[in-house]
């Protein structure tokens, strides 16, 4: 009979095959209307803020509504621009013009838990 191993161990088993935070690819899809200067500003600034921080280690996508209004659908887009994080989990989502960079990161976990705004005064 095999001997069962410690729920702990298997948690850590697990857990140690996840990669670093800092090491994961990211998954990201962009969801922009047409050549509008929105749509336009929003992939320079997605672009950017994956250059500078996760550099080499992301794929992204961006997928315009008018040419592909059934993927938009499947996603349940309802505005745009629309970021969407596939990978790594949790799944996260950022409607607007993608203007503000520090949300971003902070919604990417990108952001060192050092570097994140405090409440303190």
């Amino acid at each position: 009979m095999r001997k069962q191993q410690p729920h702990s161990d298997s948690v850590q088993a697990f857990l140690d095959e996840v990669p670093e935070q800092d090491q994961a690819r990211y998954t990201l899809r962009l969801y922009v209307t047409g050549h509008t200067p929105l749509s336009t500003r929003a992939i320079v600034r997605i672009r950017k803020i994956c250059e500078e921080h996760l550099e080499g280690r992301y794929d992204l996508e961006v997928v315009d509504i008018a040419k592909n209004p059934t993927l938009a659908a499947g996603e349940q887009i309802i505005a745009a621009p629309t970021l969407i994080k596939k990978l790594p989990l949790p799944l996260r989502r950022f409607i607007g013009d993608m203007s503000q960079t520090e949300r971003i990161l902070l919604g990417l976990d990108l952001l060192k838990t050092e570097e994140k705004p405090s409440s303190k005064s």
